[in-house]
């Protein structure tokens, strides 16, 4: 089997993509634009062959570079970078080269807002109402349809970015004097909860879940962004049954093929749920890290199986609830990197520093720590994040 993994250096976890593929025997090929001396030993030993670009954005190189292994090794059989970014480079070489896998006209479905909202409702998952604005006087006629509070974000958009609360006249002025039509926009209405989690987790070939997990964020990623807080979240001991239901209806409805996938939610007051945002990817940074560590496994390995055609080994059930708790270097906080370890001996178990290029969202440092109780979780976020008067 020939594999091209796009962007193999980077982020640097996801070299074990490259690396547990290899171990499985299969023939891994890497197209980057790093220079091949930059990349570690074990990337290195994992890579049959590496191919440099100058630019992973000109589609003309990477283009040739395919071609290149394709008449050197013969037909590929998949092409994956599981990184955001390269979504669309990722489908847009597997469409012309006609490789399994999620081509252009399909990512359509989990790029654009507004079509992830048809297939939602389609699941029978509830859903806000929302309208694309195109235009400022569109937005205009969205607003007096919806009413306020709004949320204003980019139809085809990553995260947080680019995101407008709309509570006022005032406010929609101030988006239409910042946004100059350029792209079009998604207007929704604005939901009364700051309870934000996920039903994640890994299909095969044939579209079945061989994997699934819960994350739940302490501050949502809009508060994120907007406030400069700490990004906080728990894995789940266990996934709670609607969300559990509401989440397969989605993965079977997007009818995806062998990929992760970390599809967000509001969980309501009434202990109901209404579906947000579908990736089709992993959970950004070094969240595969946190699952791997809260359910005993190694998600780099399981995918390398899954893709080999191996049998998957059954998930071993959370006995316990996995913290994510960053930190900003920036601020100036009450307890320090060994005083967290000393006050939670049993709990602790490492810390990571995060690329400076997701540390604007994801903080700059990330403690790591189990527990089988909430109520000690909770505990562990007051004492990380408290800041020094």
């Amino acid at each position: 089997m020939n594999f091209i993994v796009i962007s193999p250096f980077y982020p640097q976890n996801f070299q074990n993509f490259s690396i547990e593929l290899s171990h499985k025997g299969i023939r891994v090929l890497g197209i980057g634009q790093e220079p091949y001396d930059q990349l570690d030993q074990a990337l290195k030993d994992a890579l049959t062959e590496y191919y440099r670009v100058d630019d992973l954005e000109n589609l003309d190189q990477v283009v040739r570079a395919v071609a290149f292994f394709f008449h050197k090794y013969g037909p590929i059989d998949r092409i994956e970078s599981h990184n955001e970014y390269w979504l669309e480079l990722d489908a847009a070489l597997r469409t012309q080269f006609n490789i399994f896998g999620v081509k252009s006209k399909e990512l359509e479905k989990t790029k654009l807002k507004s079509a992830m909202k048809k297939l939602f409702k389609k699941a029978g998952v509830p859903v806000v109402e929302g309208i694309v604005v195109k235009s400022k006087n569109q937005g205009k006629k969205a607003v007096q349809k919806l009413g306020y509070p709004l949320i204003a974000k980019p139809d085809n958009g990553v995260g947080g970015s680019g995101t407008y609360k709309l509570q006022s006249e005032q406010d929609l002025q101030h988006f239409l004097e910042e946004w100059n039509e350029d792209s079009p926009y998604f207007f929704e209405q604005m939901i009364d909860s700051q309870d934000v989690c996920t039903f994640d987790g890994l299909v095969d070939k044939d579209g079945n879940i061989v994997f699934s997990t819960s994350l739940t964020y302490f501050y949502t990623p809009l508060s994120v962004v907007a406030q400069g807080l700490d990004n906080t979240f728990y894995i789940e001991k266990e996934i709670d049954s609607k969300l559990k239901e509401y989440g397969q209806a989605i993965v079977e409805t997007f009818g995806m093929k062998e990929r992760f996938f970390h599809i967000e939610f509001f969980r309501m007051p009434d202990g109901d749920y209404v579906a947000l945002e579908y990736n089709n990817r992993p959970a950004g940074g070094f969240t595969i890290e946190v699952y791997n560590k809260a359910h005993h496994i190694n998600l780099y390995e399981l995918y390398a199986a899954m893709v080999a055609g191996q049998e998957i080994k059954k998930q071993s059930p959370n006995s316990h609830y996995c913290l994510a708790a960053s930190r900003r270097f920036s601020k100036n906080y009450a307890h320090s990197q060994e005083e967290i370890q000393e006050h939670f001996p049993l709990e602790y178990q490492y810390a990571y520093q995060v690329p400076q290029a997701f540390a604007g969202l994801q903080g700059d440092l990330i403690n790591v720590l189990t527990s089988s109780e909430f109520e000690k979780i909770k505990e562990m976020v007051a004492y990380i994040g408290q800041l020094d008067d």
